[in-house]
């Protein structure tokens, strides 16, 4: 009853927060209004040929119709959020496809784990190396991301932390608290697990309560319930982002790009203001554009005067 009064307090208090705000998400930065526009490069979608991950699922693609070029293509392994898959969030995954990564996605609907993540990128390694396949010799299996929402932001980090190296950046997005887990205490995700890799946080300003920005109460009283908590235990010597759109809510991310076609609710604003710094966080992390991390040097990237549509931002990027 104790910790259930203490955590009830820390809701009401989170709520005060963050009332209903709404921003122009339209990029304005250089690197942000870049990676925001489609990029160069026609997307196909598609169902794999071959099966599966460990529980059974097929995997849905999305990538470059024309492999050949600016190939070898980096990989993203996408998470689902809870019961969902990956066409609820194809208007981002195709932008990300459009900027040459390849991206796949289990459609088990419960990622949560990041076992069936793993098994993706695992999938796509094999790929590489199938003559019979379409990504023969196409993929460029040192840079593999996790990109996942709410649950599967969840599982997107698990893969990363159980990868041994094989999944190198991370981008949760309207990653759960803590409190969401309803799981037994070793199964709670702590991301002072991260040992390896990079991770950029991002969350809409009214997914209260959540995946909120920031908490009253310090982590050690009523644990990791915002993304501020998250940034703040992962251990100092991983390169890490954290940073809120002002405006959207917990399915944004749905947006098809705006919310009167978004496949999930709530939705306030839409899809826009994920495309352009996730894009570019990886096109960075991932190797096709070094340059793009002059957007998120710490105190003077350029994500710190976007004022307009970011806030609660922190960075200990070089």
């Amino acid at each position: 009853m104790r910790s259930s009064c203490k955590f009830l307090r820390w809701l009401i208090a989170s709520l005060a927060l963050v009332g209903c705000t709404t921003s122009d998400d339209h990029p304005t930065g250089t690197i942000e209004q870049k990676y925001a526009a489609p990029g160069p490069q026609a997307v196909t979608v598609a169902l794999s040929s071959q099966c599966c991950d460990h529980r059974g699922n097929r995997y849905d693609l999305y990538y470059p119709t024309n492999l050949a070029a600016g190939s070898p293509h980096p990989v993203i392994t996408w998470g689902n959020g809870t019961g969902g898959v990956s066409s609820g969030a194809a208007y981002f995954l195709r932008h990300l496809a459009s900027w040459g990564f390849v991206v796949i996605a289990t459609r088990d609907r419960f990622t949560g784990d990041g076992t069936t993540i793993l098994d993706a990128a695992s999938f796509m390694q094999s790929a590489n190396s199938d003559p019979s396949s379409i990504f023969f010799h196409r993929l460029d299996l040192n840079h593999i991301g996790a990109v996942g929402h709410s649950q599967g932001a969840g599982g997107a980090v698990r893969a990363m932390i159980s990868s041994s190296g094989k999944i190198v950046t991370v981008i949760p997005i309207e990653l759960p608290g803590q409190q969401f887990c309803f799981c037994s205490p070793n199964q709670v995700l702590d991301t002072a697990n991260i040992a390896q890799g990079s991770v950029f946080f991002v969350d809409g300003s009214n997914d209260i309560p959540i995946s909120p920005p920031i908490q009253l109460q310090p982590p050690a009283q009523v644990g990791e319930q915002s993304l501020a908590a998250f940034y703040a235990a992962v251990p100092i010597g991983v390169p890490k982002l954290t940073a809120t759109l002002i405006g959207p809510t917990h399915n944004d991310i749905t947006g098809q790009p705006g919310c009167d076609t978004a496949t999930s609710v709530p939705c306030l604003v839409g899809v826009y203001g994920y495309l352009g710094y996730p894009t570019a966080w990886l096109a960075d992390r991932l190797g096709l554009d070094p340059a793009a991390r002059a957007a998120f040097v710490s105190g003077n990237g350029e994500i710190y005067f976007q004022t307009s549509h970011w806030e609660f931002i922190q960075s200990n990027i070089q």
